[in-house]
Order: C-alpha cells, then sequence, then structure tokens
C-alpha cells in the first residue's frame, strides 16, 4: 500500500474534508470516522511492510529496495500520525486554557 493510500499527498490524512464549513455541519463522514479510518490505514501500512519484510527475509522474490520502501513508507505514515495527534492535543489544551 502507497503513503498516497492514506492521502498523505492530498493534504494529510484527509482530515479537511471532515471538517464543518463555517455554515454548519457537513454531510460527509464525521472527524471521528475519519480519524479511525486514518487509524486503520496507518495499521495496513505497517502490517504490509511487516508481509514484505518476513516475505524477503524467508527468501522469496521480493527486492531489497522493495523492502526498504515498504519499511520507510510505514515510519513516514507513523510519523504523520503522532503529529496529528500531538497538535490534536496541542489544540485541546488550547480550548481547555481558554475555558479556565
Amino acid at each position: 500500500m502507497a503513503i498516497s493510500g492514506i492521502g498523505a499527498a492530498q493534504g494529510g490524512l484527509g482530515l479537511n474534508s471532515a471538517l464543518p464549513s463555517a455554515g454548519g455541519k457537513t454531510g460527509g463522514p464525521s472527524f471521528g470516522d475519519t480519524l479511525k479510518d486514518a487509524l486503520g490505514e496507518v495499521s495496513d501500512v505497517q502490517d504490509s511492510a511487516e508481509e514484505i519484510v518476513a516475505a524477503y527475509l524467508r527468501g522469496d522474490q521480493v527486492e531489497l529496495h522493495q523492502v526498504m520502501a515498504a519499511t520507510e513508507e510505514a515510519g513516514i505514515a507513523l510519523e504523520l500520525l503522532v503529529e496529528v495527534r500531538n497538535k490534536l492535543t496541542e489544540a485541546y489544551r488550547s480550548v481547555i486554557n481558554m475555558q479556565s
């Protein structure tokens, strides 16, 4: 699975499509659903990388560059997910600080 599969090339995890417009709610999926989908896709990318590494170690017809690309994609997907989590945590803390 390519990293573009998780929406990185289209502006990160596809979160912009789940945000409501200035006029109110959108008819699309909720933010929570979008986040769950992104988590699932990152997990799929990591599983795929694990399968490719295992196939390489078994001696199957897998080239080293495929192993390297798959592990790098999984690493980048995880880093992106961690950064999104950090930004969400930061936003939550800002909102909480505004209320006190």
